[in-house]
């Protein structure tokens, strides 16, 4: 289907990867410890690991793991941690013996916690002491008979938490599981590129959450086309990451994970990015070379006064997903790091970049880039006929990042995928001339005013460019006249004065009257996932 035209663009970058690289991410991960095994790995509430610790003690785990609880290759094992050392030694220790990791969500509730465990077939969890309350509503309805729990204290990371769950201290924690795999050790497992890595459940937004089943060759494909657009940012030993999005996000595990770590990276983990003071602090300890985050993270560091406590002079570049960038947020963040947004465009699905602005862009360009190496783009309207350069179309995608399938779901599958092997995305998107692809939205979230189509992101793009406007977000509520009609909900920067005239009349001034709000509901806080997305379905239950 598609004739990529937006190689033209690449200039020196190479069009193709090698997803062969390595023929597993154990692979790839094994030769990072050993290379730079007297480096720090990472450094998380005042503890450092180095890569010889990593190795030993996801070792001593995985011996664990194989010897003690039966974990056997292509078993599934929940981790449900936020970002403490626990994560990497539980995720290498997995790798090691060809288990496949179910990232869980901590925060997630015990209604999807059950489902995803059982969706999984998981009889083995690794779960964080904050999160053991919510695991023991459901323990008894699922398959899990082996529960490994990390918390304050274990692998050194003091978190503040509530204790263990009293109905679940017969499990093991997981300093004790690897005080048992030190006296043992684990038998080398074969895993090929076609071994299954991870199952990254979806948000959920339109149902059921879906096990998206990527692969260990998904894994280093995306790696490698990353890297591909990112070169001068992977020098060896050097780079200094700080990792405050969630490393149960796929974004997080692929990039500031698995990426930086095959290049002997010293990763920062922050567990709540929401306490935006800590999170600085962090940022003033490490003086990153490279930050990842979400536009409202983004937007809550760059209106914090203490954001110019931090040195920014080694910030090599920013990168901004999962949601839509705001050019606002961009330039705040731009006038106090010197460094804008590098926009880039992934799902779970797709291990998960599909397009990312590569290093050659010097400034935020509004769109998400360019397709990276490897990768077919093409856009498709409602009776699955490619669009024209300029017109938008829903997102399909083939490339050797894209997942296998969903886990066990062959209806779900049929529908996910063209008839030539494209994944749905569900998202719409337009191409440049030079084959910039600019995302306009979920087709779900599309508002239909008379016949005509509204982009959401459009009109929050706009509104939030109003002084005063801190953050907002639209859905389409019915309307008798119109079918339906553009509500706006806002937030109000502090101490600002933003009436609801003033603000539709500003919106008048930038866009089409048809996509000009018709209510503005003014509020203290919007829904977010923990990754920092709006819930626009969650607005709809706003009056």
């Amino acid at each position: 289907m598609s004739k990529r035209h937006w190689i033209q663009s690449y200039g020196s970058l190479p069009p193709e990867i090698d997803a062969d690289r390595y023929p597993s991410v154990n692979a790839l991960v094994q030769g990072a410890m050993c290379q730079f095994s007297d480096k720090p790995a990472f450094r998380a509430a005042g503890r450092t690991l180095t890569y010889a610790d990593v190795d030993r003690l996801s070792s001593a785990f995985a011996a664990y793991l194989q010897k003690v609880v039966g974990v056997n290759k292509g078993d599934r094992v929940a981790v449900m941690l936020p970002n403490v050392l626990s994560f990497p030694i539980a995720f290498i220790a997995i790798a090691k013996i060809g288990g496949i990791q179910v990232n869980v969500n901590p925060l997630c509730t015990a209604r999807e916690l059950e489902h995803q465990l059982n969706d999984a077939g998981a009889e083995v969890i690794v779960v964080h002491s904050s999160s053991t309350s919510t695991f023991a509503q459901v323990v008894g309805k699922t398959r899990v008979r082996n529960v490994i729990t990390a918390g304050p204290g274990d692998d050194g990371a003091a978190i503040p938490g509530p204790a263990i769950e009293e109905s679940l201290c017969e499990g093991i924690t997981l300093q004790a599981a690897i005080d048992l795999g030190e006296k043992l050790e684990f038998d080398p497992v074969t895993v090929s590129g076609t071994d299954l890595l991870f199952l990254q459940y979806t948000g959920g937004t339109t149902g059921l959450s879906k096990g998206a089943a990527l692969s260990h060759r998904n894994l280093i494909a995306n790696i490698e086309q990353f890297k591909a657009f990112m070169p001068d940012a992977q020098r060896p030993g050097e780079e200094v990451v700080v990792t405050a999005i969630p490393l149960y996000h796929i974004f997080a595990l692929m990039v500031n994970f698995l990426t930086y770590f095959s290049v002997g990276a010293e990763n920062w983990l922050v567990v709540n990015p929401r306490d935006i003071g800590v999170c600085i602090d962090v940022l003033k300890a490490a003086r990153p070379t490279v930050f990842a985050g979400v536009n409202t993270l983004y937007a809550g560091l760059a209106a914090h006064p203490r954001l110019t406590e931090v040195d920014w002079s080694r910030l090599k570049f920013s990168a901004g997903g999962g949601a839509a960038v705001i050019d606002v947020i961009s330039e705040r963040w731009k006038s106090v790091t010197g460094n804008f947004i590098r926009e880039g465009y992934g799902l779970s699905e797709t291990s998960p970049i599909v397009s990312f602005n590569p290093q050659f862009i010097s400034d935020f360009t509004g769109n998400t880039g360019l397709p990276v190496p490897s990768t077919d783009v093409c856009l498709l309207d409602d009776k699955d006929r490619e669009v024209g350069i300029g017109e938008s179309g829903e997102i399909c995608v083939k490339g050797p990042q894209v997942m296998s399938g969903y886990w066990e779901k062959p209806e779900a599958n049929a529908k996910a995928f063209t008839a030539d092997g494209y994944f749905r995305t569900g998202d719409v998107g337009i191409f440049d001339d030079e084959g910039f692809l600019k995302i306009v939205d979920r087709k779900k979230d599309m508002v239909l005013v008379s016949g005509f189509n509204v982009y959401p992101n459009e009109v929050e793009a706009v509104a939030t460019t109003f002084p005063g406007v801190a953050e907002c977000a639209c859905i389409g509520v019915p309307d008798e006249r119109t079918g339906e009609a553009v509500k706006l909900f806002v937030i109000k920067a502090d101490g600002a004065d933003v009436t609801g005239e003033a603000l539709v009349a500003h919106c008048r001034a930038g866009m089409a009257a048809y996509k000009v709000p018709k209510i503005i509901h003014f509020v203290d806080a919007l829904p977010k996932s923990t990754v920092g997305k709006i819930l626009r379905r969650e607005l709809r239950n706003i009056d």
